[in-house]
């Protein structure tokens, strides 16, 4: 049974981040609890990629607050994100493909014993952490290289785990990928929430995000257009708040109305 928190581990509480003359965030609120997978959709420019480096450290937030296990923290730069228990996979990845599997793992938190890397014991902690996750490839001294897109990706969403976050950030997962491979990363998907993970899922494909995602937040124009219960929602209200026809629905709905009671009045 998975359980998910009482308390939101991670909230932004109206956050607005701004560049020179443009307003790329508007008063933005976000909850996400361990144990559930919310996915963060919008059209291009709806300021998605603004929210996630703001709260993995990269771009501080202008105004508003973000808060941890209840309590309001500081994230000014992506170290502060790292050592709350955040931890953002990219979609370039960012591995080392002339170097094997446990090195990419272990990279810039190499264990050392006197001074000398221990190759043993990040060897046994990269298979031990595989197994747990269920992913397989060929060896784990395999260089990147030889790896096929989707053991790619698990190996970067395994590198992020490797500090063990409660917060991990998949920024577009399966873009490149193909139909198996994208199934062996929803499956990680799901394995991340069953490990008690909260997952923040970036994504414009809504068979994925309607696959694994427990609630569906969009941003539309740097504000927040609906939050949705996977579960009670379909793919075309979800798409409806990403395109603002649900927007336009309301504006027309509103205009109606007010002519209804103008002709009344008369």
């Amino acid at each position: 049974m998975i359980h998910v928190s009482a308390t939101p581990v991670l909230a932004l509480r109206g956050v607005s981040k701004r560049f020179g003359a443009v307003q790329a965030l508007t008063d933005v609120d976000l909850e996400i609890h361990t144990g559930e997978v919310v996915a963060l959709v919008g059209d291009n420019g709806a300021g998605k990629s603004t929210l996630v480096k703001t709260i993995s450290g990269v771009h501080p937030i202008d105004d508003g607050a973000i808060e941890w296990e209840g309590t309001k923290v500081a994230i000014g730069r992506p170290h502060d994100a790292q050592n709350l228990g955040v931890a953002t996979v990219y979609q370039d990845l960012a591995l080392c493909d002339n170097l094997d599997v446990v090195a990419n793992l272990f990279l810039g938190s190499e264990l050392k014993s006197a001074a000398v890397l221990d190759e043993i014991k990040m060897e046994k902690r990269a298979r031990e952490l595989l197994d747990t996750l269920s992913i397989r490839i060929p060896s784990v001294r395999i260089p990147v290289a030889a790896l096929s897109g989707g053991q790619r990706q698990v190996v970067a969403i395994a590198r992020a785990l490797v500090g063990d976050p409660k917060v991990v950030i998949l920024d577009e997962p399966t873009a490149a990928l193909g139909v198996e491979q994208t199934a062996q990363v929803l499956d990680l998907v799901e394995r991340l929430r069953e490990r008690g993970h909260g997952v923040i899922l970036i994504s414009h494909n809504m068979a994925d995000v309607q696959a694994v995602a427990d609630r569906v937040a969009v941003l539309r124009l740097g504000r927040n257009n609906g939050v949705f219960d996977v579960a009670q929602t379909s793919p075309e209200e979800v798409i409806a708040a990403i395109t603002g026809a649900t927007d336009n629905a309301v504006t027309r709905r509103r205009a109606r109305t007010a002519t209804a009671l103008k002709e009344d009045a008369k």
